[in-house]
This record gives C-alpha cells, structure tokens and sequence, in this order.
C-alpha cells in the first residue's frame, strides 16, 4: 500500500525518508511539487512516477533521489496533501 505522509513515501511498510518542495520550475506546469530523498537510498519504482537522479559515479558526484509531480498526475492529490502537512509539522 503507497501513502506520501509529511516525512516520506511509505510503501509495503516501509517509510522512504522524504521532503517535499512546491516549485516553479522552467520546463515544469505551475503547481509542480518536488520530492526530495532525505537520504542517499533509492525511492521505490511507483506506478505513474519517474525518480531521477543524476548522480555520475564517474566523476564521483552523489546525488540523490527526486521526484517531480505534476498537477495532472494522479498522485498529486496526495502528494500535496503531505505537502501540506509536512509545512503543518515544521510550522508547530
């Protein structure tokens, strides 16, 4: 089972550490939101989202895992509402 809660992505019960960033972004639809690997381990293959990273080995450049969800996704609902509630957490 997938949910985007305010720290990450949990996934088959597992909690992928996360943060979520709305941006505006040059080649992206207003509204876009980014999420952002916490940590340096992979996001989960999740049906209807890319993971990039654009890390080069060669040059010894670590990068980690994003993802970027457009409003026409059908995750946003839910990514937005972790988005949400993550600005509700660090607000307190």
């Amino acid at each position: 089972m997938l949910k985007f809660l305010w720290n990450g992505i949990k996934l088959d019960g597992k909690l992928y550490r996360a943060r979520y960033s709305p941006n505006e972004l040059i080649n992206q639809p207003n509204g876009t939101i980014t999420i952002y690997a916490k940590d340096y381990g992979r996001f989960p293959k999740i049906e209807g989202l890319t993971v990039q990273n654009d890390s080069d080995l060669m040059t010894d450049y670590h990068a980690k895992d994003l993802i970027k969800v457009t409003p026409n996704n059908p995750h946003y609902a839910a990514v937005k509402a972790a988005l949400d509630a993550e600005n509700r957490h660090y607000s307190r």
